[in-house]
């Protein structure tokens, strides 16, 4: 089930508010969320929900022991983060591990293809988020085991993100206010997210998928265009979902960190990655990067503690070499900044610099592989002896101007600045409601509904 789907807008999602506002103690109201996570995550993944269920478990009962043995809370921390990342391996890597060594052995009998829960990255990652919070003393131990499930498994970002902590929300389980600001504002939220998806993304889908995907040799300007359709897209898809998540969050009292703050705006790479999925970007800071030594050690070991979260960020995106590509892109291009001041050498072009390698960078995240994104990279650049520019990227363009241009500017703090600067909050509100009555009808009348983080 996705929140930009029909069953979720008309029926789960009214019944579960109803149901939730209907009752006033809070572990009732805990067990309905309880309930209805559980539900949403079975909807579409009947089998693996039992897998999430015997996860929390044993995160449950070993961070348990954990605080009752002080002697070996270190062992049974490692023993948490093993299975969690065994588990996370098992079943989105090892298809990826096994299909490349049958490629180098010819061992067609080591090839194994494994379903890829939807979102096991997501709650892996705030399981050990919980471990290592309880381990480093950021947080008490629950003992409540219902209340731990609720955090892993609560619906709003159980399936996309955004990462939630578990200090971030530890309190607002058992003590949190719901209000009817709360709920106003996360309603706006969610139907602002709404409309990213369902009125930008889904659209711009359509013309990254027929560039990237059907045109074996496009030209250069047709590669320009998917590029930046791409970008647009990316963008739009995940914040979208992240917008919808903090909005259902807010409209059950929990308040989730944002998880953008419009990278495409960024002035430099590191800028860029303070505003691009910000929840993985401080979850690998604070353990990985930090615990490794941060900054504070010698040039080669800081290199190599960069080096290891690009090399973890881009396999924590998928199991394919493109993946890791993409994330050594990043780690090259942080190096370099690290020895020159960005500003002062681009000047005012910085933004179209951190713009350039984030989006030649996502030419691998989007390729079916590795060699499908070097061929694109050189179609962008004229170099695979195909034309500059045909016919059919003019009819792309006089077919999507309009919304490429909205897009474009969407990108941009517009809405919060108009914000500042005029009191029309009636004018928002009409606007709101205008999003919301066509992305209705745009889910009425469309099957197309892809969401690209589902395979992260």
């Amino acid at each position: 089930m996705v929140f930009s789907s029909a069953v979720f807008l008309f029926v789960f999602l009214p019944v579960l508010l109803g149901i939730y506002y209907c009752v006033k103690a809070r572990n009732v109201r805990n067990f309905i969320l309880l309930f209805a996570s559980i539900f949403f995550y079975a909807w579409g993944e009947p089998f693996f929900v039992l897998i999430m269920l015997a996860s929390i478990v044993l995160n449950w009962y070993l961070v348990l022991q954990m605080s009752k043995h002080d002697s070996s809370r270190k062992f049974f921390m490692l023993i948490a983060i093993l299975f969690d990342v065994g588990l996370l391996g098992i079943f989105k890597y090892a298809t990826f591990i096994s299909g490349n060594i049958a490629n180098l052995t010819g061992w067609e009998n080591l090839r194994v293809n494994i379903a890829l829960p939807i979102g096991i990255s997501f709650f892996t990652f705030q399981m050990m988020s919980y471990v290592f919070d309880v381990y480093y003393g950021k947080s008490q131990v629950q003992k409540n085991f219902l209340n731990l499930v609720l955090y892993i498994s609560f619906f709003p970002q159980l399936i996309a993100g955004p990462i939630v902590r578990y200090g971030q929300i530890e309190a607002e389980i058992t003590n949190r206010h719901e209000s009817f600001a709360n709920f106003s504002e996360g309603v706006q939220r969610f139907v602002y997210g709404l409309g990213k998806k369902v009125l930008l993304a889904n659209f711009l889908a359509q013309i990254v998928d027929n560039i990237f995907d059907y045109m074996p040799n496009p030209s250069a300007m047709m590669s320009w265009l998917g590029l930046l359709a791409c970008s647009l897209q990316i963008y739009f898809d995940f914040s979208g979902y992240s917008d919808m998540a903090i909005g259902l969050g807010l409209m059950f009292g929990f308040h989730f960190q944002e998880n953008f703050r419009y990278p495409y705006i960024a002035k430099s790479v590191r800028d860029f990655w303070r505003r691009w999925h910000i929840s993985l970007s401080e979850w690998f800071r604070d353990y990985v990067y930090i615990p490794m030594g941060g900054s504070r050690v010698s040039e080669s070991r800081h290199i190599l503690n960069i080096f290891t979260v690009w090399l973890l960020t881009g396999i924590w995106h998928g199991a394919e070499w493109s993946f890791i590509v993409w994330g050594m892109i990043h780690f090259a291009f942080l190096m370099f900044e690290s020895k020159i001041d960005v500003r002062k050498t681009f000047g005012i072009f910085s933004p179209i610099y951190a713009n350039l390698v984030a989006a030649f960078a996502l030419v691998f995240l989007r390729s079916k592989d590795t060699l499908s994104g070097w061929h694109f990279l050189k179609s962008l650049l004229g170099l695979n002896a195909n034309a500059f520019c045909d016919s059919g990227f003019f009819e792309y363009v006089h077919g999507s101007w309009l919304l490429l241009i909205i897009a474009c500017v969407g990108c941009c703090p517009v809405i919060p600045k108009l914000r500042e600067k005029f009191a029309l909050e009636w004018l928002e509100q009409i606007f709101l409601i205008l999003v919301l009555i066509l992305s209705v009808l745009e889910i009425i009348n469309s099957m197309y509904n892809p969401f690209i983080y589902f395979n992260f």
